[in-house]
């Protein structure tokens, strides 16, 4: 398994955003939104993990860096390995742990991912982790392990979201991130659901708003 890509900052380290890239990404997709951001969060270091090389059914077994297979999909729901989402949710706990053993506070850890990322660290945070932590980023994402039996523990209902999504998302509908953010709500999560003018990508005015809600956070 590669190692994860770490961006440190400029100033001694006091915070860590862990994001995680798309399916058929890689780890150096969100590099030039970490370095644009680490501009002003000086302290916070940046942990961009790669996904595992695996066949995807619904690409006709195609293999390519994926957190998790997705069996089918349709516009409302996708069918997933949910073995491997717990593998990769496992990656992410055990990233969580390294940087509060080496002297993070987990209410300065941020969990950030785009797309099949944005399912993992929604599962992560809410469904796996135990414990404080600063907030989760969920971008053109869907959350294929929430359910209506779902509960959520004190600590995982004080995990701020911050959920952004684009109007004509053509991959993930926006009524799939809005599904996942109005779960988010009815659980009792302080979380706020953000929209954009584009598909399936990131435009600036999205990275200028996380900016905002990271510095928010960490103040």
């Amino acid at each position: 398994m590669s190692e994860p890509l770490i961006l440190q900052p400029v100033g001694q380290t006091d915070a860590c955003v862990i994001w995680l890239h798309g399916l058929g990404a890689d780890r150096y997709d969100f590099m030039p939104v970490a370095e644009a951001l680490q501009e002003s969060l000086l302290t916070t270091r940046f942990i961009l993990p790669q996904a595992p090389t695996r066949a995807v059914t619904v690409n006709g077994g195609y293999a390519m860096p994926s957190w998790y297979d997705i069996k089918t999909m349709s516009a409302e729901a996708r069918s997933i390995d949910h073995e491997q989402m717990e593998a990769s949710a496992q990656q992410v706990l055990d990233l969580i742990e390294q940087q509060r053993d080496s002297g993070i506070d987990p209410s300065r850890i941020f969990l950030a991912g785009f797309s099949q990322g944005g399912a993992v660290v929604l599962h992560t945070a809410y469904k796996r982790w135990q414990g404080p932590l600063g907030g989760v980023l969920a971008l053109s994402t869907y959350a294929p392990t929430f359910n209506d039996q779902m509960t959520l523990s004190a600590s995982q209902q004080r995990i701020p979201a911050c959920c952004l999504h684009g109007y004509h998302d053509e991959v993930v509908h926006n009524a799939m991130g809005r599904t996942a953010y109005e779960y988010l709500k009815t659980l009792g999560v302080t979380a706020e659901w953000k929209e954009y003018p584009m598909g399936h990508q990131v435009l600036p005015q999205e990275i200028s708003d996380i900016q905002i809600w990271l510095s928010d956070k960490l103040r």
